[in-house]
Formats: structure tokens, sequence, C-alpha cells
């Protein structure tokens, strides 16, 4: 039976749908679970497509006319409809599936509210499009605050590397000044982004194409515009339809080092 969310509000159905979601991939966490291929090594779990299913009801529940892309069961809707869901209810599948509990679950309403959910912290981070906290169970929500004080900065090294040879992500790491200014890691999961938004880390970096409208980046993406995070592309542009890639910094001379040292990466350290 899916509770009613008919008069809640959009934070609160994102919300809802990450909780939904996180609950059932902590229920199946440590079974063996089947996988689906979808091809160049990459594949989903029977936790994926539940989870998704549980986060689908949450939505259909409470906004059963607006459309929703699900990472696991692609559009449903119209995909020009005013009001979309962007659903990955698994992100990190392939930590999952070795027993990896770095994942998140992220649901986001286009241009609006957002939630990611770690389903082992228990977290939830969230937005209603204007500002971002922080919920944790039978605790009061705090505002997130981004800080570049731990100088972790995650880098997505993931393929397919759309922008090589002239930008690669690997070369950041071997960047003469980074070691000076910060420590790399690699989570392979977008809780990363939730994670700069809260001051866990200084940055997070990652190629691609327009990811402001991707199932697995645009509830980060959402909650770390409304925390107050520098939000570009790999070349310091806005993101979106002519976009590449993903910086997301803590503040802007974290970003302006960062975007100083990716330039001189594209030009062979010249």
């Amino acid at each position: 039976m899916v509770t009613s969310y008919a008069d809640s509000d959009d934070a609160a159905v994102a919300i809802a749908g990450a909780r939904a979601g996180a609950d059932m991939v902590r229920a199946m966490y440590g079974r063996r679970l089947s996988r689906i291929d979808k091809g160049a090594g990459d594949f989903a779990t029977t936790a994926d497509v539940e989870a998704e299913k549980a986060i689908l009801d949450v939505i259909r529940a409470a906004r059963p006319d607006d459309a929703i892309l699900g990472e696991e069961g692609g559009q449903q809707g119209a995909a020009d409809a005013v009001c979309q869901w962007l659903v990955d209810p698994l992100c990190g599948t392939l930590n999952y599936a070795v027993g990896n509990m770095l994942v998140a679950v992220n649901v986001a309403l286009r241009e609006g509210a957002a939630a990611v959910a770690d389903p082992f912290s228990g977290e939830v981070f969230f937005t209603d499009g204007k500002t971002a906290w922080v919920r944790h169970d039978g605790a009061d929500d705090a505002l997130l605050t981004p800080t570049p004080a731990s100088r972790l900065v995650d880098v997505n090294l993931d393929p397919p590397f759309p922008s090589a040879p002239e930008f690669r992500a690997v070369d950041l790491l071997a960047h003469p000044g980074f070691i000076d200014h910060f420590r790399p890691r690699v989570v392979s999961t977008t809780l990363a982004l939730a994670w700069v938004a809260a001051g866990k880390r200084a940055a997070y970096v990652t190629d691609g194409g327009n990811l402001s409208e991707s199932v697995h980046f645009a509830a980060g993406i959402a909650v770390c515009r409304a925390a107050g995070c520098v939000v570009t592309g790999i070349d310091g542009a806005p993101i979106g339809e002519a976009g590449r890639g993903l910086v997301v910094a803590a503040d802007d001379e974290t970003h302006g080092l960062l975007m100083s040292m990716m330039r001189r990466c594209s030009r062979g350290w010249s």
C-alpha cells in the first residue's frame, strides 16, 4: 500500500521517493541478485529495478499526471511534459554488486525539487529548488554548507570519455599542483555531489555531455546549486544543451584552481 502524497509539496514527494528507493536498496543489500546486461560492461540488478518501482509508486500516487524518466524503465509520459521526474534508483550499481555501500538514490523534478538519499547512512540531501538541507531520521533538518576545508576532490574516472584526448579526468590526478592543493578520491557514485554541498568534499569533476538533465546527475546538481556551490561544465561554461561534463566546487577559489589545472592538462602541460 502506497501512502498518499497528493497534498504534499514537491520536496516532500522527492524525499519520500528517494527514501522509498533507499529502503529497497538497503533491504536487498547482500542478497544474490540477478543482473540485467546493458552492454559495454554496464548492468543493472534486480535491486535497481525494485528500487525504481518503489520510487515510481510514490511519484504516481502524488503526481499521477507527471512524466517520469527512469534509469531502468525509460520514459513514461510525454518527454516534453511540463513536469517530469528524473529517477536514478541506484547510482553506484558496480559498487553495490560487490558489497560496497557507496551508492545513492536520486530523485529530481526537472527545474525544481530534488533529493539524494544515502541508503546506508540514512541521510537525505534535498532541496525545494531554492535552499538545500540534509535530513537525518529523528533529527531536525540542517542547512547544507559547502566548504573546501577537507581539500578532498572526487574525480569520476568511469567511461565513456567524450572529451578525450583534449581532456581526460585521469590527467588531472597527474597535474603537479593537484596534490599540492587537493586530495583525490574516486567513489564512483553521484553521492559525491551531495557531499560537496554538505562540506564533505571540496569539489567533484567528471567528463560527459549535457548532464543537467541526466537521471544520474540532476538531483545532485539541484542540491549543489541550492546550497550555493559553483556549478559549471569542464570548460567553465554554464551546463546545458551545449555543455560538457561537470565541475562542482564549494567556492570560487576552489573552482578557479581546478579550472586552471584542467586547462593546463588539455594543453598537455605546455
